[in-house]
């Protein structure tokens, strides 16, 4: 690992001869195993200028981290500098204008904790330890996006720290095109976002939590309910947004579950679900709960930390029953070291289909689901791998793309899968805000990765 002089860099810097190191490198994925040349945790936009200029002068690569979610570890690298923005947390709401302000490192917990305490529900995502400006800048799928829209299409204004360390904002009337292209476009291509402003929904004092499960289900009652679900969707009230999990666990076998958001009461929750109850041996939960509440139990299912591969792809036509069928087989039998395969369909459509698809750079708008496939490993890395390049080969021939927020290195022609059409509108604004390519990573957008293996 390369030497040098830290001289210049302020925040709380943190470096391999740190009893901290082997802790502050870890990611959020641990099948991730990387080791910066150093982390710095930005606590203002000051510390993050001098981050950007140190790394710039040097001729070092850097990465941003704000919740260190990123699947592949783009977050972090070998021998690169680490701007980790978690102490950059603070919030603030003006009631007047109904807007909420919040800097760069807070994560969804944060984020709805605050907003919950003065009645707001935020269309954010579900695991509370994502970054919020991460989950944005990839578009952001949440279980309120059908009934409040993406994560980005509730933002209105941002800043942001650029390649020549200078802070700069942009929204619909300041750097348009920055701010259209940070809407969808990923995060860590353009600079390092210091703040958000969003537009806050209605308030709201309840809402139902929906949780529908099939435990034992074999490979036809999954890929049956894979036919259910797409039909269900294709008339289903916007006030719900669900993701349905088709999984085969060591420790529950083949199985079905299915969570999310209704924006009203259970009675009329249940009237929204019930073409998902018609199989055999269904178990369903109704509860009526605060916002908090709500998010606070999702969360609880994610673990503080796990092991895992993953590819994903957009559903944007009616899937047939062979099809379906395929995609129950492709979890069927885990790889050695797996202790869990799924596949997990995310609910578009609603307000995410409403506007108009080059409002934002998120290109997906028509598409009607997300689905991911996953492996959660013990071991055996490698034999993960292969099956998951196998099995994200027939996934990819009934989808279209990939979710950037779901990021798979290996995708060919990646700019394309994420961002469709947008691509050239993309490299031109990241051609114009970063002209020297200070930000990059291995699949940044016109970018190349200058560090050693990632």
């Amino acid at each position: 690992m390369s030497t040098c002089s830290f001289d210049g860099l302020t925040g709380r810097v943190v470096t391999p001869d740190d009893p901290f190191y082997q802790e502050a490198r870890q990611v959020y994925n641990r099948a991730v195993n990387r080791f910066p040349l150093a982390i710095v945790y930005c606590r203002n936009s000051s510390d993050v200028s001098n981050a950007v200029l140190w790394a710039r002068n040097r001729g070092i690569c850097l990465r941003i981290r704000s919740g260190g979610h990123n699947y592949e570890g783009y977050s972090t690298g070998n021998d690169v500098l680490d701007i980790d923005l978690s102490e950059m947390n603070h919030l603030s709401i003006d009631e007047e204008n109904r807007s909420l302000t919040a800097e760069g490192g807070v994560n969804n917990r944060q984020l709805y904790e605050f907003v919950s305490l003065r009645g707001y529900p935020f269309p954010g995502g579900t695991c509370p330890s994502v970054g919020v400006s991460g989950y944005v800048m990839g578009g952001g799928w949440g279980l309120s996006c059908r009934y409040l829209g993406l994560g980005c299409d509730n933002l209105l204004s941002l800043s942001m720290v650029n390649y020549e360390g200078s802070l700069i904002t942009a929204s619909s009337q300041e750097n348009p095109d920055l701010f259209w292209a940070c809407r969808g476009g990923g995060g860590g291509n353009f600079g390092v976002i210091v703040s958000m402003t969003f537009r806050l929904p209605e308030k709201t004092d309840k809402i139902t939590l929906v949780e529908i499960m099939y435990p034992k289900a074999d490979q036809e009652k999954q890929a049956y309910f894979l036919l259910s679900w797409q039909d269900w969707l294709e008339h289903a009230n916007p006030g719900i947004t669900l993701v349905g999990r088709i999984f085969n666990s060591q420790e529950d076998g083949l199985s079905i579950i299915s969570r999310g958001f209704f924006y009203g009461p259970p009675e009329a929750a249940l009237g929204s679900i019930a073409p998902l109850l018609e199989l055999g041996g269904v178990k369903y939960r109704l509860k009526y709960v605060t916002f908090l509440e709500a998010v606070t139990i999702i969360g609880s299912f994610y673990p503080p930390f796990e092991s895992f591969l993953s590819a994903s792809g957009f559903v944007n036509r009616e899937l047939s029953e062979c099809e379906c069928l395929n995609l129950a087989g492709l979890i069927n039998k885990r790889p050695a070291g797996s202790v869990y395969t799924g596949l997990s369909i995310y609910a578009l459509g609603g307000r995410v289909s409403e506007v108009p698809k080059d409002t934002t750079a998120f290109y997906y708008r028509d598409a009607r689901s997300i689905v991911w496939l996953n492996t959660v490993l013990e071991h055996s890395k490698r034999e993960n791998a292969l099956w998951l390049a196998h099995q994200s080969s027939y996934l990819a021939s009934v989808t279209k793309g990939s979710y950037v927020n779901f990021p798979y290195q290996g995708l060919s022609c990646y700019l394309e899968k994420y961002y469709g059409s947008h691509v050239c509108r993309l490299k031109k604004v990241r051609k114009e805000y970063d002209p020297q390519g200070i930000f990059t990573y291995p699949q940044a957008i016109g970018g190349s990765c200058c560090c050693s293996n990632l």
